[in-house]
C-alpha cells in the first residue's frame, strides 16, 4: 500500500494502566517512505523497511541499530553486478520483502535494486551483514524492480533426502524488467547446486503457465495454516477483460512440484461489487461473532477457534468505495477440495455445471481422470494430474460486504473479552475502531499502513503522520457508568478495584462479576453496610446491600475463593479505599494502644499450633488449632464464635509459597500457615517431579501442569516427563578447534545432573560439565573440534535417560575467527589503553571465553561482538619503548589467533610545564571603529589591552572580509596582521554581514570571543601596463600559428592528390575484374529487388505453423507425405469412435506421468528391434503428445539429457554427444529447437534464407540447366556443374527462357512467372498444363520426344525450342489438360509413341553422360585424350567463382542472421546453451573445446543444416536437384564455420572445400563470438523458458493433430505392453500411482478386449 507521504511516523499505543494519565506515546519518526515494518516473535523487537533504510527498534520502539541500503548506482536494465552496467545514477532502494528467520537469528530483506537481489541481516544487529551475493544470476533475483509491484511473502520448511532447510515462499506481480516467477520457493543456504536465495522448484505446472502481464497479478498477503501456503492476490480473468478478481490460491507446503495450486474466486458483497483485495488479516473470532456468523447462514458453520480471512477489498469503478469481508478458512477449504474433486473425478464439473478450469492456458480439457480416491491419494496432486486449477466464477466463494466505509487500506483484528475488535486504517490517515457487531466505536485519529499488534495484544504499532488511536482508553473513564457506556470489549468495571479496566488486569475478574462488560450499562451499587465501624485490630464481615446482579461469597474456606469484603484488622487502609469505590462514606475502623489489645475489657483470644500448616492452592480442606481465652465468648457449653471467613494478606515465602494470616475471632490474634501453588516455579514435568516431597506436587498429564496430587484426576504413578525442549542456546558460535562452554537452556532437561545421557553440537558429542547443571533448565558443555567437513553449522540435541531427545530449533555455527586490525597501534606503559580488534567472525564464544594478551600483558577484554574492545595492564618489561608486540587472542583451550608486530608499549608521558598559566575570565579589550586603506602589500595594526595575557600569535585569529589574516605580532596592547594581497569577498563567513563593495569587515577572535573592530578598504591600482604587454605578444604568436597552418594545409593537399592519382590508376585496373561479376550481380539484384517488393508485401511463403512441424517431424519418414501424422486419418468405426477418445485422453493422463514416460522411453531403448529410425519416429509422435504441455516435455528432456551426458562422459568420448540421432532425447531435442526456433525463423532469420534460395535459383536458371544429368552451367557444386560450355541464348524475355530448354522446363517458368504471388502448393502442376507453339494460324503441340527428334547413334536428344526453331516474340500457348475420353486417348497414343522411341535408344539433353565419352574415347583415343577428358571438366570451375562472388552477400547475410548475438537470440538457445555449460562444469573431463563440440551439435548441425538443406520444411517452395546441391555446399561450409579443428587445404582438397576457403577463418570467428555472446547474456531462467513454452503450447497445440499421435504412441505401448508393464512392476513410485493399473485400463478400451483386471 502506498502512502502519499514520504515522511512517516511508526507509533506504538501503549494501553496499559501505566500511561493512562497522560497523552504521550513512543513514537519513532523516518526520514524516508516506510515500506514494511516486522516483528520478532521470540525478542518483540521491531523492523522497519523504509526506503534506502532499515531500522531495528527495541519494543517501545527505541532505535537499537540502522543499516543503509540506498541509494545505490543502478539502471532498471542493469544486470547485477552494478560495476559490469553502463550509463548507472543513483536509484532509491524501496524494501519490496522483510522477514524475520529466527532458526539462524537472520532478517531477510530484499529490495527494488539489482534485480530484486536479497540480502541476510543479523537480528540482533542490523548494520552486520551476515550473506550477500550479487554474482549468481538470475536464479537468485527474488523482488521487483518496479515500484509499484507488490512482494510478498512466508516463511517455511522444505524437505529433500532425509535434509530439513529454511525456505521462504514468495508471491511476486510481474515488472516490466522482471523475472516470470510469480511464485517461488527460496532456499537459505548452500545445498549442492542450489545456492542462497534460488528458487529450488522450477518446472512447475504454476511456473511453467502464461503468467504475462495480461493477467496483472497484485499480490497482498501470505500465510501459513496447518500445512499448507496461501497466497491473497487480485488479477484479470483472461486477459481479455481489464476486470480485477480477487483470488485465494492454495499450496500444500511440502508439494516440490506445485501440482496443488489452486486458486479459488472470492466475492465480497453483493455481484462482486467489491472486486479488488487491498489487504488482510487471519485471526480466529470472538465466539459472539462466530456465533453471529454462523446464526446468519452466509458463512456456514463458524467456530471461534478456527481462523477467519478478514479481507479488506475496493471496488474498480470506485476506488474510494472498500468494504470489510469475512472469510472462514474452514469455508475456503472445503471449496477447494471440491475443485480439486471436480477436476480429479468428474471432469471438472460439480452438479452437472463446470466449476473448474485450467488458468493461463488454451487447453481446457486437461481434467479427465476418472479414477475414484483420487482426491485421498493424491491430496497435493501429481505430475499426471491437471493443475494448475481454479474455479470458475459462477463457483466463486460469495459473502456479504459487513462494513461499507472509504478507502480502507490496512486491518487489524483482535478478541477481547468474547468480542472481536478490528481496526481499520483508510487513505486519509484515519483509523476505525470496530467492535463485533461492527459498529463504530472511536472516531480516527490518523492511522495507516502496517497494523499489527504486539506480542501480548496490550500494544499497537502503527505507521502514521498524526495522532495515534489508542487500542483502548479504558483508565480515563472516572467510574462504572462511564466505563460501560463505552460498549468496548476492552473496557470493563472491575468491582473490587474500583476501576475501569481490560480484563486482563483485572485481578478477580474471573470470579463472579468480578470484571462488569455491560452492553445494557448496568452497574453495581452498594445502598447500605453494617457495622458503621470497627477495629483496626479486629476480623470482621461487612454485610452490604446491594442494587443489580452483585453478591458477595461467605462460607466454607477455600482460599482462592475468598472476599475482600472480609476486612482484616491490619488492613484498615485497605478496607477504607476498598469501600469507597462504592460509596461516598464508610465505616469507622478503630484501633486500640497498647501492647495487648484488649477489646471491651477482655483478654485476647488467640490460636496455636494449626494443623495442617500446608495448605495448597485450589484444595478444599480444613483446618484445626488450639484456641486459648476463649471463656469470654463462652455460652453454655461450647464457645460460640462469630465466624467471619478470612482475608488472606499474601507475601513471597520459601519456593512461591504465601503466608496466609488467619483470624477468626473479633481481637486480631493470628496463626501463620503457609499457602503454596505446585504451578509457580514449576513450568515443566522436570521441575515438578523435582519438587520437596512434603508439597505432594505431581506432573497432571490431562492438565499438563504441575498440580497438587488429590486435584489431578488421571494415573500420576506411571507419568513419564516429555521430551526436552531446547529454547536458548548462549553463545550460538564458537571457534572451529571447540574448547568453550555453551549454555543450553529449555525445559524438561532431566531431575539430577546424571539425567544427561548425552549432547550433541552440530552432530558432535558436546562434554557435560555437571557441576553447572541446573534441574530441567539449563545444560552446560564444552564442545569439541569440528571434524573437517561440511557444513559447519547445525542444531543442539540432548538426550535424557529414557530415550528422549529434544532438538532446538536455532542453530549453532563453527567459525574461524580472524583478527586483522589494531587501533590504536600504540599505547603507555602505565597500561589503561583501550584498543579495538577488527576482523572477521570475532564474536565467537562470550566474552569470557576470549583471553587477550598482548607481549605477555593481559588485556582486559570491556566489549565484545563484531569488534572486540580491550584494556591493557601494565607493561613491567625495562625495555621502553617496547619492540612491536604480538597480540595473542585465546578462544577457550585450544583456538588462539595473533596479530604479529601489532602493539607498542611508550614511556608514561612527563608533564614539566603548562601554557598557557592564566585565561581570561570573560575577554580582553579592543579598541574599535577605524578604517583601513590597504594598497598591494601591507601589514596592519590593530590597538587595545590585554592581548598577549592568556594568548599567543598563533592562537589569535583575524578575519578581512571571508579570508584569514595571518597575526605576525602578539603585544599586550597591539596586534600586528598581514591582510590578503587580493581584495577578498565582502561577505563574512562567519556572521554573513552584508558591506558595501568598497568596505570589508575586520574581525579579531580570541577563544570564543569575537569583535569587529572596523573596516578595511583596498585601493583600486591603475592595470595601463597590462593592456599594453598582452597584445604585443599575443599578436605575433596568433601570426606564426596562422603561417603554420597555411603551409601544413598545403603540403596535405599535394600528398591527397597524389594519393587520388594511385587510386584512380587501381580503380581502372580492378574496373576489368569485376565488369563480369558486376553484370551477373546487376542482373540478380534486379529479379532479387523484385522478390524482395513481393516479399515486403508479406509474400514470403512462410508455412504455418502444423505443415512446418509435420515436414520436420514426419516428412522423412518411410511413408513421407502420406504419413498418418500428416494427413490426419484415422481408421476408427465410428461405433468406437467415442470410447477410443476418451481412451486416448487417458493415455494422454498417463503419459503426463514423468514416472510412467521414463519407464516407457527406457523400455523401448533396451529393445533390440526398436531402431534408429523408430526412434526417430517415436520421439516426434511424443512431440506432437506433449505439445500441450512443452514445459513437461522439456523437463524429461532435460532428465533424460542429463542421463546421456552420464553415460558419453563417464564411459564414451564426450565429443561424440549428439552428434547423431541414436536416441529418442537426441530426437526430442531436434524438434524441440525447431519448435522454439520457429518465430525465429518467422521473424529474423527467415527472410535472408528465402533471399539467398532464390538468388542460387536466379542464378542456376539464368543459364542451361540438364534434365537428365541434373547439371547446370551456374552452380555452387563442382560434380553438379555441366562441362561442356554450351552455347545458348535467351528468348521470351518476360520469363527468361533458354534457348536450349526443355518443354517442361518452359512451362515450370511461365507458371512460376504468371503465379509468382501464390505459394508453389497453390499453383498448377506441370504435368496438368500443355504447351503449344502458333507460328501462324496453326498450332503445334510441343513435347520432348516425337518423330523428328535428332538422333545421334544409339543416342536421341530431348527437343528443345531450338529444335523446332521458335524464335523470339514467338507465340507460346499455355493451357490446362481437360481430362476427357479425347485427351485420354491423345495422351496414351503419344504416351506409346515415346515409348517406342525410346525402346531402342538412350537418351540425352544438353550433353551425354561423361562415362559414354570415355567408353567411346577409350576405344579410339590416346592416353593423352584420356587426360584431356577427366581435365576438361576443370576448365570451367571459375564459374563456381563467379557463382559464388554473385551470391556472396546473400551468404553473408543468412550466416549473420543466424550467428549474430548481439541481435535478438531464441531464448531456448541460450536456456540450452547455459545447461550444457553448467553440466560441463560438474565434470572434470569436460573441456570448452568438448562444449563447443557439445553447442554445434546441439544447434548449427541438428537444426541450421537441416533447414539450410530444405528450404521447404518452412518455406512453400520447390527445391529441385541443382539448387539442393548447390544447398549442400553451403551447408558444408556452415558445418565446417562451426567446428572447432583447423582445415588444412591442399591441391588434392574438393573444389566445394577451395570455394570457402578464405571465408572459413571468418564464419569461424563469428561462430566463436556467437557463443561468447551468448554466454554473457543475461541468463534464461526456467521460469521464463517455461513461459515462452507455454505461450508456444498455447498458440499452437489445437492445430496439431494431437489424438493421431496418441494413437501413433499407444502402437508402442501396444507393441511393448509386457516389457512396459514388467518396468512399471518393478519402480515402487509407479506402483504408488497405480500405474500398471491404469495402463491395463486404457489397454483394455483401445483394443477392446478383456483383462484380468
Amino acid at each position: 500500500i502506498r502512502l502519499p507521504w514520504l515522511s512517516l511516523l511508526l507509533s506504538i499505543v501503549f494501553c496499559s494502566l501505566s500511561l493512562a494519565q497522560d497523552d504521550q506515546y513512543l513514537t519513532f519518526r523516518t526520514e524516508t517512505l516506510i515500506n514494511n515494518v516486522v516483528q520478532d516473535n521470540q525478542t518483540g523487537r521491531i523492523y522497519v523497511g523504509a526506503v534506502n533504510t532499515i531500522y531495528q527498534l527495541s519494543a517501545s520502539l527505541v532505535r537499537e541499530a540502522r543499516t543503509e541500503t540506498g541509494p545505490k548506482e543502478d539502471a532498471r536494465t542493469c544486470t547485477p553486478p552494478a560495476s559490469a552496467c553502463q550509463d548507472t545514477k543513483p536509484m532509491d532502494n524501496h524494501n519490496k520483502l522483510l522477514l524475520v528467520h529466527p532458526l539462524n537469528g537472520s532478517l531477510i530483506v530484499c529490495g527494488s535494486r539489482y534485480k530484486g537481489i536479497c540480502s541476510l541481516l543479523n537480528l540482533s544487529n542490523v548494520d552486520q551483514q551476515i550473506y550477500y551475493s550479487d554474482n549468481k544470476g538470475e536464479r537468485t533475483y527474488v523482488a521487483s524492480i518496479e515500484e509499484n509491484v507488490n512482494v510478498v511473502g512466508v516463511m517455511s520448511v522444505y524437505m529433500k533426502e532425509a535434509h530439513r532447510f529454511p525456505v521462504f515462499v514468495v508471491g511476486k506481480g510481474y515488472g516490466t524488467q522482471d523475472s516470470a516467477k510469480l511464485i517461488s520457493t527460496r532456499i537459505l543456504q548452500d545445498f549442492r547446486e542450489w545456492v542462497v536465495f534460488e528458487n529450488i522448484i522450477e518446472a512447475s505446472s504454476v511456473q511453467t503457465q502464461s503468467f504475462v502481464p495480461k493477467y496483472l497479478h497484485d499480490f497482498r498477503h501470505a500465510f501459513k495454516d496447518d500445512g499448507f501456503v496461501y497466497f491473497l492476490f487480485s488479477r484479470t480473468l483472461d486477459g481479455t477483460d481489464n476486470k480485477n478478481l480477487t483470488y485465494i490460491s492454495r499450496l500444500c507446503e511440502n508439494d516440490h512440484h506445485y501440482y496443488s495450486h489452486t486458486e479459488l474466486q472470492l466475492n465480497c458483497g453483493t455481484d462482486n461489487e467489491y472486486n479488488k483485495v487491498r489487504t488482510a488479516y487471519v485471526a480466529n473470532p470472538g465466539k459472539e461473532l462466530a456465533r453471529r456468523m454462523s446464526e446468519s447462514g452466509e458463512y456456514g458453520n463458524v467456530v471461534s477457534w478456527r481462523k477467519v480471512l478478514f479481507v479488506v477489498a475496493s471496488a474498480d469503478d470506485d476506488p474510494n468505495k472498500s468494504a470489510l469481508c469475512m472469510f472462514p478458512l474452514d469455508t475456503i477449504n472445503e471449496k477447494l477440495r471440491s475443485i480439486i474433486s471436480a477436476c480429479y473425478i468428474d471432469s471438472g464439473k460439480i452438479s452437472g455445471d463446470p466449476a473448474v478450469y485450467i488458468p493461463y492456458s488454451s487447453n481446457k480439457e486437461l481434467c479427465k481422470s476418472t479414477i475414484a480416491d483420487t482426491l485421498e491419494q493424491h491430496k497435493c496432486g501429481a505430475d499426471f494430474l491437471g493443475s494448475p486449477l481454479a474455479s470458475k466464477p459462477k463457483y466463486a466463494l460469495k459473502v456479504p460486504a459487513e462494513l461499507k466505509s472509504g478507502m480502507l487500506t490496512a486491518v487489524s483484528v483482535a478478541v477481547e473479552n468474547d468480542h472481536t475488535i478490528a481496526f481499520l486504517g483508510n487513505s486519509r490517515g484515519e483509523v476505525v475502531k470496530v467492535s463485533g457487531h461492527l459498529e463504530t466505536s472511536n472516531p480516527a485519529r490518523g492511522v495507516n499502513k502496517n497494523l499489527f499488534f504486539d506480542l501480548s495484544h496490550s500494544h499497537l504499532y502503527i505507521t502514521t503522520e498524526k495522532k495515534v488511536l489508542p487500542v483502548q482508553e479504558c483508565s480515563r473513564q472516572p467510574n462504572c457508568q462511564s466505563c460501560v457506556g463505552l460498549k468496548d470489549p476492552y473496557c470493563g468495571w472491575c468491582v473490587l478495584e474500583g476501576r475501569c479496566t481490560r480484563r486482563s488486569e483485572c485481578r478477580r475478574a474471573e470470579e463472579k462479576n468480578g470484571w462488569l462488560w455491560s452492553p445494557d450499562e448496568k452497574c453495581v451499587e452498594i445502598m447500605s453496610f453494617f457495622p458503621p465501624n470497627l477495629s483496626c485490630r479486629k476480623t470482621e464481615t461487612v454485610r452490604q446491600t446491594t442494587w443489580h446482579h452483585f453478591g458477595l461469597r461467605s462460607g466454607f474456606y477455600k482460599p482462592q475463593m475468598s472476599w475482600l469484603m472480609h476486612v482484616a484488622a491490619d488492613e484498615a487502609r485497605a478496607a477504607k479505599w476498598f469501600l469507597k469505590m462504592f460509596t461516598s462514606s464508610f465505616p469507622l475502623i478503630y484501633s486500640c494502644d497498647g501492647g495487648c489489645c484488649f477489646f471491651q475489657g477482655a483478654k485476647c483470644p488467640k490460636f496455636e499450633n494449626p494443623d495442617p500448616v500446608l495448605i495448597p492452592v485450589g484444595h478444599k480442606q480444613h483446618i484445626s488449632f488450639e484456641g486459648f481465652n476463649l471463656d469470654l465468648y463462652q455460652v453454655g457449653p461450647s464457645v460460640s464464635v462469630p465466624y467471619c471467613g478470612i482475608y488472606t494478606t499474601i507475601c513471597i515465602h520459601d519456593f512461591h509459597c504465601f503466608s496466609v494470616l488467619i483470624g477468626v475471632f473479633y481481637p486480631f490474634i493470628c496463626a501463620v500457615v503457609t499457602l503454596y501453588n505446585c504451578a509457580v516455579g514449576r513450568q515443566d514435568c522436570s521441575l515438578c517431579k523435582n519438587a520437596d516431597p512434603k508439597y505432594r506436587c505431581v506432573w497432571c498429564p490431562k492438565q499438563k501442569a504441575c498440580v497438587f496430587e488429590d486435584l489431578c484426576s488421571a494415573d500420576i504413578y506411571n507419568v513419564e516427563c516429555p521430551e526436552p525442549e531446547i529454547t536458548d542456546i548462549i553463545p550460538k558460535y564458537g571457534p572451529l578447534k571447540g574448547g568453550i562452554a555453551i549454555t543450553i537452556r529449555g525445559s524438561n532437561m532431566g531431575i539430577h545432573r546424571d539425567d544427561i545421557v548425552s549432547i550433541t553440537v552440530v552432530g558432535e558429542p558436546c562434554k557435560h560439565q555437571k557441576e553447572k547443571y541446573s534441574v530441567s533448565t539449563s545444560v552446560v558443555c564444552e564442545i569439541g573440534a569440528l571434524p573437517s567437513r561440511i557444513p559447519n553449522w547445525g542444531q543442539v540435541e540432548v538426550e535424557v535417560k529414557g530415550g528422549k531427545k529434544g532438538t532446538s530449533s536455532m542453530v549453532f555455527t563453527y567459525q574461524d575467527p580472524i583478527p586483522v586490525s589494531v587501533k590504536p597501534k600504540q599505547g603507555l606503559k602505565a597500561g589503561g589503553t583501550l584498543i579495538t580488534i577488527s576482523g572477521r567472525t570475532l564474536e565467537t564464544g562470550s566474552k569470557n571465553d576470549v583471553n587477550i594478551n598482548i607481549g605477555g600483558v593481559d588485556c582486559i577484554v570491556e566489549d565484545f561482538g563484531q569488534d572486540i574492545t580491550c584494556r591493557t595492564s601494565e607493561y613491567r618489561a625495562d625495555k621502553v619503548p617496547s619492540d612491536l608486540l604480538t597480540i595473542s587472542m585465546k578462544y577457550g583451550r585450544g583456538t588462539i589467533k595473533t596479530i604479529t608486530n601489532a602493539f607498542q608499549f611508550l614511556e608514561n608521558p612527563t608533564v614539566h610545564d603548562h601554557q598557557p598559566k592564566s585565561s581570561f575570565v570573560w575577554s580582553a579589550g579592543l579598541d574599535r571603529g577605524f578604517v583601513l586603506a590597504l594598497d598591494k602589500c601591507f601589514s596592519s595594526s590593530s590597538q587595545g589591552r590585554g592581548f598577549s595575557r592568556a594568548m599567543t600569535a598563533k592562537e589569535a585569529q583575524a578575519f578581512v572580509g571571508d579570508v584569514t589574516c595571518q597575526v605576525n605580532t602578539l603585544q599586550d596592547d597591539k596586534l600586528f596582521l598581514d591582510p590578503p594581497s587580493t581584495a577578498p569577498s565582502s561577505r563574512s563567513r562567519r556572521h554573513r554581514r552584508d558591506t558595501s563593495a568598497e568596505l570589508l569587515e575586520l574581525l579579531i577572535k580570541f577563544g570564543n570571543g569575537e569583535w569587529v573592530v572596523g573596516s578595511v578598504q583596498y585601493e583600486q591600482k591603475d592595470h595601463l601596463a597590462l593592456y599594453i604587454i598582452i597584445p604585443a605578444v599575443i599578436v605575433p604568436m596568433l601570426i606564426i600559428i596562422a603561417i603554420s597552418v597555411y603551409c601544413y594545409r598545403r603540403k596535405s593537399q599535394q600528398a591527397e592528390r597524389e594519393y587520388e592519382k594511385v587510386k584512380h590508376q587501381l580503380e581502372n585496373l580492378e574496373e576489368s575484374v569485376r565488369d563480369r561479376c558486376k553484370k551477373e550481380f546487376t542482373d540478380l539484384m534486379i529479379e532479387m529487388e523484385d522478390h524482395t517488393n513481393d516479399m515486403s508485401e508479406g509474400r514470403i511463403p512462410l508455412l504455418d505453423y502444423k505443415t512446418y512441424t509435420d515436414r520436420v517431424f514426419f516428412l522423412p519418414s518411410k511413408d513421407g507425405a502420406n504419413d498418418v501424422m500428416i494427413t490426419g486419418k484415422l481408421d476408427i468405426p465410428e461405433a468406437r469412435r467415442a470410447t477410443v477418445t476418451q481412451a486416448l485422453n487417458q493415455f494422454s493422463n498417463l503419459l503426463n506421468s514423468k514416472t510412467f514416460l521414463i519407464n516407457f522411453i527406457r523400455t523401448l531403448e533396451r529393445s533390440n528391434d526398436f531402431n534408429a529410425r523408430a526412434k526417430v519416429y517415436f520421439a516426434s509422435l511424443l512431440t506432437v503428445a506433449l505439445h500441450g504441455k512443452l514445459e513437461y516435455y522439456t523437463d524429461i528432456m532435460r532428465t533424460l539429457l542429463l542421463e546421456l551426458m552420464e553415460e558419453y562422459v563417464n564411459s564414451k568420448n564426450p565429443k561424440l554427444m549428439l552428434r547423431r540421432s541414436e536416441t529418442v532425447v537426441e530426437r526430442m531435442l531436434c524438434n524441440w529447437m525447431s519448435i522454439c526456433l520457429y518465430q525465429f525463423l518467422k521473424d529474423s532469420a527467415g527472410e535472408p534464407l528465402y533471399k539467398l534460395f532464390r538468388a542460387i535459383k536466379h542464378q542456376i536458371e539464368k543459364g542451361p540447366v540438364d534434365a537428365r544429368v541434373k547439371k547446370a552451367k551456374y552452380t555452387l557444386n563442382d560434380t553438379g556443374l555441366l562441362g561442356d560450355d554450351v552455347e545458348y541464348s535467351v528468348l521470351v524475355r518476360l520469363v527468361l527462357v533458354s534457348f536450349l530448354s526443355l518443354w517442361f522446363r518452359v512451362k515450370e517458368k511461365i507458371i512460376e512467372q504468371v503465379y509468382r504471388n501464390l505459394p508453389y502448393s497453390q499453383r498448377p502442376k506441370v504435368d496438368s498444363v500443355t504447351l503449344e507453339w502458333r507460328p501462324g494460324s496453326t498450332g503445334q503441340i510441343l513435347s520432348d520426344l516425337d518423330l523428328t527428334s535428332q538422333k545421334e547413334g544409339r543416342w536421341r536428344r530431348i527437343n528443345t525450342l531450338a529444335h523446332y526453331n521458335v524464335r523470339d516474340n514467338a507465340t507460346l500457348v499455355l493451357s490446362r489438360v481437360l481430362h476427357t475420353q479425347q485427351n485420354y486417348d491423345q495422351n496414351h497414343e503419344n504416351h506409346e509413341e515415346r515409348n517406342a522411341l525410346l525402346e531402342d535408344d538412350k537418351v540425352f539433353h544438353l550433353v551425354r553422360p561423361a562415362e559414354e565419352l570415355d567408353e567411346i574415347k577409350s576405344k579410339r583415343g590416346s592416353i593423352k585424350d584420356k587426360s584431356m577428358t577427366k581435365a576438361i571438366t576443370e576448365i570451367y570451375l571459375t564459374r563456381l567463382l563467379s557463382v559464388k562472388g554473385t551470391l556472396q552477400q546473400f551468404v553473408d547475410d543468412f550466416f549473420r542472421s543466424v550467428l549474430c548475438s548481439g541481435a535478438v537470440v531464441p531464448p531456448a538457445v541460450k536456456y540450452f546453451f547455459d545447461f550444457l555449460d553448467e553440466q560441463a562444469l560438474k565434470h572434470n573431463n569436460v573441456d570448452e573445446e568438448t562444449i563447443h563440440i557439445w553447442k554445434t551439435n546441439s544447434l548449427p548441425l541438428r537444426f541450421w543444416v537441416n533447414i539450410l538443406k530444405n528450404p521447404h520444411f518452412i518455406f512453400d517452395i520447390h527445391v529441385t536437384e541443382v539448387i539442393d546441391a548447390a544447398l549442400s555446399v553451403i551447408a558444408q561450409t556452415f558445418m565446417d564455420a562451426c567446428t572447432k579443428s583447423e582445415h588444412k587445404l591442399s591441391r588434392d582438397s574438393p573444389s566445394n572445400k577451395l570455394l570457402y576457403a578464405k571465408e572459413i577463418s571468418t564464419y569461424k570467428k563469428m561462430v566463436d563470438d556467437y557463443y561468447k555472446g551468448i554466454r554473457q547474456m543475461v541468463p534464461v531462467s526456467d521460469q521464463d523458458m517455461n513461459t515462452h513454452l507455454a505461450e508456444v503450447s498455447r498458440s499452437h497445440t489445437d492445430k496439431l493433430n494431437t489424438q493421431v499421435a496418441l494413437h501413433q504412441l499407444y502402437q508402442y505401448a501396444s507393441k511393448y505392453y509386457d516389457g512396459i508393464i514388467a518396468s512399471l512392476d518393478e519402480d515402487p513410485a509407479a506402483q504408488s500411482k497405480q500405474l500398471t493399473l491404469r495402463l491395463q485400463q486404457i489397454a483394455a478400451a483401445l483394443e477392446n478386449k478383456v483383462t484380468d483386471l
